[in-house]
């Protein structure tokens, strides 16, 4: 590479990088504060609306059936109408739904408002995952999707003391501090709805705070980096969702975001039950603790792939040391010893994400990946269901925690056999290489 490559090459990145993803990881700090702050608003809320631990993970997860419904479609509408229509129509819908979460008076109309939550946020994940591959090259992109994913860490980091600070000093006009946090949140959807309308560029092309040169060679870098991808197959919408792969990562995404989802709702009232001392305030601090190690793990592991060039085992591993350090968690007593195990596990369980994103660009072109891995994200966020909803009904079966973290691990270490001997090659891989090499 010239000296003059290397230097547009720098230059055009270091501008990418800067402009797309701390603004991605930004609105997803938004979103995922909006459908996990529940995990809060429970201490107080569940008291108040006479939820039992089954009715809370129920409420918990129908969030995740509105959004396996409406998930593909919404994908679809994003590219017709483009990200930055497509994305501010979630984020204003969203906030809305959000904000009318504070009012609500009975289990039903949490239910209904929660399901409404999983319809408006539906596509927004597998949408800016698409939308990173148009700015980022392949050997980028699991860096880039772990720096915008952190914002799930990242966004408990802030939210864990942020909604349970609000939960015990703002009250007013009949409020209780649960519906103050979820007024006080969702609030900010709808602000970054409209000025997402004015701030996203669409594509490279597009981006006036690129120079021409910039923009031509961020666009030919792009075109060579999908030409030179081999054995990848472009499918229709139909076919891309019910390939085997595409379906055999479902699965595999289905079963982890069972453990996933199901740890990240209860948190709180797991944290609060190795000491009933705890206020809920320091209920958010203890809770910074684990997501604050796992962003850090996050980002180092996915640099590792992106490095060594390796998806598969770097999705794999994170799953079996998550599910060992799970299933010790409830056989300790020892407060400091279960929130190290707790860290680990959560290391394990977004190391994972970032690699996992990246297969199936193995064998599938980006616009087909567009569709499928709004498939994936959509088949497998019904485990966001599964989790809270099993969770709560072995807590109410067993009075304790410990048997659904064992439940949970399970599903995490069948994830890890199914993505460690998953095959991602296309099938006539072989036979392809066979006859070139023949010709």
């Amino acid at each position: 590479m010239s000296a003059t490559a290397a230097t547009i090459e720098q230059s055009t990145m270091r501008k990418v990088s800067w402009r797309i993803v701390p603004y991605c990881f930004g609105l997803y700090v938004i979103s995922y504060l909006d459908r996990a702050n529940i995990g809060y608003a429970a201490l107080q809320m569940n008291k108040e609306l006479a939820l039992s631990s089954e009715a809370f993970g129920f409420a918990a997860g129908i969030f995740f059936i509105g959004y396996f419904l409406f998930e593909v479609p919404s994908n679809i509408a994003l590219n017709k109408y483009g990200a930055r229509i497509w994305i501010s129509r979630i984020l204003i819908s969203w906030g809305i739904v959000a904000t009318a979460s504070a009012f609500v008076q009975s289990p039903m109309q949490l239910y209904v408002l929660r399901f409404l939550l999983g319809v408006a946020e539906a596509g927004f994940f597998p949408g800016i995952i698409i939308y990173l591959t148009y700015w980022f090259r392949a050997k980028e992109q699991a860096t880039t999707v772990a720096l915008f994913t952190a914002a799930i860490p990242v966004s408990y980091l802030i939210g864990a003391p942020l909604s349970t600070w609000i939960m015990d000093h703002v009250a007013g006009f009949g409020l209780s501090g649960w519906r103050w946090m979820l007024l006080l949140e969702g609030g900010p959807a709808v602000i970054a709805g409209v000025v997402n309308y004015f701030v996203m560029t669409d594509r490279p092309e597009q981006a006036k705070w690129l120079t021409q040169q910039e923009r031509d060679w961020l666009t030919e870098e792009l075109r060579k980096d999908h030409a030179g991808r081999r054995n990848v197959q472009h499918l229709g919408i139909v076919a891309a969702i019910t390939n085997p792969k595409v379906l055999f990562l479902s699965m595999i995404y289905f079963i982890y975001q069972v453990g996933n989802l199901g740890i990240g709702m209860w948190m709180p009232q797991i944290i609060k039950g190795l000491s009933s001392s705890l206020t809920n305030f320091e209920v958010g601090l203890v809770a910074m603790l684990p997501y604050a190690f796992a962003t850090v793990v996050m980002v180092l592991w996915s640099r590792n792939s992106d490095r060594t060039g390796e998806r598969q085992k770097h999705s794999a591993i994170p799953l079996l040391w998550g599910a060992i350090a799970l299933a010790l968690t409830g056989l300790v007593v020892q407060p400091a010893v279960a929130m190290t195990l707790i860290s680990l596990s959560l290391a394990g369980i977004y190391a994972f994400k970032s690699p996992f994103w990246s297969l199936p660009g193995l064998f599938l072109t980006r616009s087909t990946a567009a569709v499928s891995i709004a498939a994936i994200n959509s088949i497998g966020n019904l485990g966001g269901f599964a989790g809270p909803y099993a969770i709560g009904a072995i807590k109410d079966w067993t009075g304790s925690t410990y048997g659904g973290l064992l439940f949970l691990s399970g599903l995490l270490f069948v994830s890890f056999l199914m993505t460690w001997f998953a095959r991602m090659e296309n099938a006539d891989e072989a036979q392809t290489q066979a006859a070139e090499q023949h010709a």
